[in-house]
């Protein structure tokens, strides 16, 4: 897989993608699932917050999990989400976990996004509890 290379525990230790493209990845997601979650807000009213919810983590569950690891913005940006020992798709059970834990991680301050700021992986809470980090496309290129 490109540049990436394995420790003798198995772990992948490729390069890992910076703050500001995963920042932008997830606000041209955030436009996409803000539209959606408007439109469905305005057609039927204060159910709307639910059915944008469900869209929410099914977008990020479909996506992340799936074999290209990206949603649109991630594409958009290069990067992916992959499995932390393997490099390859961590599944949609634990691309479900990880949007679910993306939430908790932006409650306080955004605290657990900007862990990786000084994570040696640059893992944020929900890369944690999902066993997974975001890397560059070009280093882990989808088979």
């Amino acid at each position: 897989m490109g540049t990436v290379e394995y420790t003798p525990t198995g772990r992948a230790t490729g390069p890992r993608s910076g703050f500001w493209r995963r920042f932008g990845a997830t606000f041209v997601d955030g436009l996409i699932l803000g539209v959606i979650t408007f439109v469905f807000i305005a057609l039927i009213k204060g159910g709307g917050y639910a059915v944008g919810f469900l869209v929410a983590i099914s977008y990020y569950t479909y996506f992340e999990g799936g074999p290209r690891g990206q949603t649109l913005g991630k594409r958009l940006l290069g990067i992916r989400v992959v499995d932390f020992g393997t490099g390859g798709s961590i599944g949609y059970g634990r691309a479900a976990i990880r949007y679910v834990t993306s939430i908790v991680s932006a409650i306080v301050f955004y605290i657990g996004y900007l862990w990786m700021l000084w994570d040696r992986e640059k893992q944020c809470w929900h890369d944690k509890t999902a066993n997974s980090v975001v890397v560059p496309e070009s280093a882990y290129p989808v088979s």
